[in-house]
């Protein structure tokens, strides 16, 4: 019965997103900030995989009309936790008699995502540890909301999206979203990445308790620090020293080591005292072969040498443009919104002239899509890079972008 209503509830949910869509397309005026409240409300307390599509769409700031955005992007901080008697049981069928292990537990969570909520709790040795709790029973109804999530997704024919290309990008988040659910998997790349960055004094990574963790729980020892959305309102030297941790960090991931940490929504970033980088969750690490690296790379090459047939050959190999007739006045605008971003010299990610052309090309972007379409295995990817570029935008970032990537699109020409 619990499933069947899920069931009604998000194809309610999907019928009203549709609506709004179709209304749009044909030359009406929908209401996104209804619809947000809408998703919001039902989605936070559904949880599980269409809470998670609807916080991917959120950090499309670029893309969505803004009363949506704004809307969905609550989902990432203010979504309804779950009862703690629900995560209670969570805690027994992973422990048994949790006073066994904790003297104290945190009822209240200081931390609700889509597929779990982070509880605070004290060890009878006196230590904080911070506990990661899987939704009960979420693997049991992630198949079945998976199939809902498609249904939604199978809206993209409306923009002319094939329907082979919404299959592969569907299976790659549904992909993504099994995996989160493997905690094992999650502590490993915890160890992992601390490993890794042991010797970097720009990051702090949490340190895994595999004693304590399982298949439903991830036990990590406790490092507080202010949040990432925190921080726009504190002082300029601090934001700085985060922006050029998380960017300095963003680049090594990809070049060095081909992957990339694709879940970069705030709330998984924090600063300490000193000034350094917090990332607390590694449930989504993504490889990226060095194939697609050079890939991106050559686009980026050509939009910024404003070359629009170079652009377009380049979405061709990346599998991001098909159909008759490549959208050149398309390009040359996007080129010219970008390219500002990569002068020489320090740029202000903050300035909201780039973001007022983005969205102005937004209507253009969703007219040409019977030509430009997603490419296949680059939604985490693309979802990742995009939600790094707003928290970048949050902190206010000045980067000298030009010097940091002229070495890279060096190599990306000489291989």
């Amino acid at each position: 019965m619990r499933e069947r209503g899920r069931t009604r509830r998000l194809l309610g949910l999907g019928a009203r997103t549709g609506g709004a869509l179709l209304k749009t397309r044909l030359g009406g005026q929908a209401d996104w900030r209804a619809l947000g409240e809408a998703l919001f409300e039902g989605l936070s307390e559904l949880k599980g995989p269409a809470m998670k599509l609807a916080q991917i769409m959120s950090q499309w700031d670029d893309l969505l009309p803004p009363d949506l955005a704004n809307e969905l992007a609550r989902l990432q901080r203010q979504a309804e936790p779950m009862p703690w008697p629900r995560i209670r049981e969570a805690l027994e069928l992973q422990y048994g008699d949790i006073n066994q292990y904790f003297s104290h537990i945190e009822e209240r969570p200081f931390a609700s995502a889509s597929m779990g909520q982070v509880h605070k709790a004290v060890t009878h040795a006196g230590e904080t540890v911070v506990l990661k709790v899987q939704y009960p029973g979420l693997a049991d109804v992630l198949e079945s909301d998976l199939k809902q999530v498609k249904r939604i997704m199978s809206l993209g024919r409306w923009f002319k999206v094939p329907q082979a290309r919404l299959d592969a990008l569907f299976e790659e988040l549904a992909a993504g979203l099994r995996e989160e659910l493997d905690y094992h998997a999650e502590a490993r790349a915890l160890a992992r990445y601390r490993e890794r960055y042991q010797d970097n004094p720009q990051l702090v990574i949490p340190e895994p308790l595999f004693e304590l963790s399982g298949q439903h729980v991830l036990a990590m020892r406790y490092v507080g620090g202010t949040p990432l959305r925190d921080l726009e309102s504190t002082d300029d030297g601090t934001r700085q020293k985060v922006a050029v941790a998380l960017a300095d960090w963003i680049t090594e991931e990809l070049f060095t080591y081909g992957e990339l940490h694709a879940d970069p929504h705030a709330g998984n970033f924090a600063a300490d005292a000193e000034g350094r980088l917090i990332i607390y969750d590694f449930g989504a690490v993504i490889p990226v072969p060095e194939v697609r690296l050079k890939a991106m790379m050559q686009l980026l090459d050509a939009t910024l040498a404003q070359d629009p047939m170079a652009m377009d050959d380049a979405l061709m190999k990346m599998g991001g443009r098909q159909g008759q007739g490549a959208p050149l006045a398309l390009y040359r605008e996007s080129a010219e919104c970008v390219s500002p971003l990569f002068c020489p010299g320090e740029q202000d990610f903050s300035d909201v002239r780039v973001h007022r052309r983005l969205r102005e090309l937004t209507p253009k972007v969703w007219a040409a899509m019977d030509r430009l379409q997603p490419p296949a295995d680059t939604l985490l990817l693309s979802r990742a890079l995009n939600g790094h570029y707003w928290n970048l935008v949050r902190l206010k970032a000045r980067l000298d972008m030009h010097t940091r990537t002229e070495p890279l699109l060096a190599w990306a020409r000489s291989r």
